[in-house]
């Protein structure tokens, strides 16, 4: 079972979900080093991301500080990455 590195940033999503796409191409475009866990491929890493979310919904970002975004937008990502002085 996949679960979140304490000093990285890790992300939940699926290839079929826009805003898991937007988030990715977010992170890849900032050229900061994530984890990719594709919930598609590992289906089981599903129940990771809702226990640490509560919620069903995707994606959840993991930040190196223990906390989490649900589907965040783009501004959201930014501060966070900025708050962390990982951008």
């Amino acid at each position: 079972m996949t679960t979140p590195a304490n000093d990285t940033i890790t992300m939940f999503g699926a290839e079929w979900c826009r805003d898991c796409r937007r988030t990715k191409a977010q992170l890849d475009g900032l050229g900061l080093e994530y984890t990719y866990i594709d919930l598609e491929a590992e289906p089981a890493a599903a129940d990771v991301a809702k226990d640490i979310s509560g919620r069903t919904n995707i994606p959840v970002v993991v930040y190196p500080d223990a906390s989490h975004q649900v589907e965040p937008s783009n501004a959201d990502v930014e501060a966070k990455l900025r708050e962390l002085s990982l951008i």
